[in-house]
């Protein structure tokens, strides 16, 4: 049977997965906003699932010296940022009331259990072993993110690239301590700052990488300003602080000199 109609040998829905894609939304209670509370984390993971394949991959090009494709995996997860940040708009739009209706049905649940959040703090250089501990009642998880604990977060990389042009930075340490401000980094970043027509690779890395923790830091403030809309100042269902512990991730920088080197100019 031939026609425009022909039933295709992949259908749209089968490439996609909607069967089981569509059916993984389980309300546990009879609340009308609960369906909006899951499918906003959900599509939250699925954006940090691409975030880390690209990140990951952005890590290879830097340690391949290939700039050019890490440039743009970085700046598309700069731009998954923003579809991340006007989620919390869409949450947002709960009262405080329509949340507690299902809170009680989310158990200990919590956003400080994402796993891939996980991944893509240690990715970039947030790294902290106590956070681990709450990935240990599932063993390839944990044994995963030892892993990405264990080895260089894309900045690491980008200070061996540093290294290998030359300037005179530390680039070899233990990778499962988190960064701290070194002030030969902020010399080397200082130096291709000032002459940004002969480190112009090195220049564009730079802005690409503060571009990444501007948007990250607008997503962590937008989840702060989220919660505290919705919650108050209650703790989190988790047995976090709630606002308290988000306030707290706001001053953490993934790359310090990069920020610090501002003021030197």
């Amino acid at each position: 049977m031939t026609g425009a109609h022909q039933r295709p040998d992949l259908s749209y829905g089968d490439y996609l997965g909607l069967d089981k894609l569509l059916a993984a939304q389980h309300p546990r209670s009879a609340s009308h906003d609960e369906l909006l509370f899951i499918v906003i984390h959900q599509a939250s993971e699925l954006w940090m699932k691409l975030s880390i394949h690209e990140l990951s991959a952005a890590r290879a090009c830097i340690a391949a010296d290939n700039l050019g494709g890490a440039f743009k995996m970085i700046a598309r997860v700069s731009r998954i940022q923003t579809q991340l940040i006007q989620s919390w708009d869409v949450l947002a739009t709960m009262t405080p009331s329509d949340y507690n209706a299902f809170r009680p049905s989310l158990g200990q649940s919590s956003g400080f259990q994402s796993y891939q959040y996980r991944e893509l703090e240690f990715l970039l250089g947030n790294k902290g072993g106590a956070v681990l501990d709450v990935h240990e009642s599932d063993p390839a998880v944990h044994a995963h993110l030892l892993a990405v604990h264990a080895s260089p977060s894309l900045y690491d990389e980008c200070l061996r690239l540093l290294a290998r042009r030359g300037f005179p930075v530390k680039a070899e340490r233990d990778f499962a301590q988190p960064h701290r401000a070194d002030p030969a980094v902020e010399a080397a970043w200082l130096a291709v700052y000032r002459e940004p027509e002969r480190y112009w690779d090195l220049y564009e890395l730079a802005e690409k990488l503060v571009d990444l923790e501007f948007r990250f830091q607008q997503w962590r403030f937008a989840h702060m300003k989220t919660v505290e809309r919705i919650i108050g100042y209650k703790h989190g269902t988790g047995g976090t602080g709630g606002v308290s512990y988000l306030v707290e991730a706001l001053d953490k920088s993934f790359f310090p000199e990069l920020l610090k080197v501002r003021t030197s100019l």
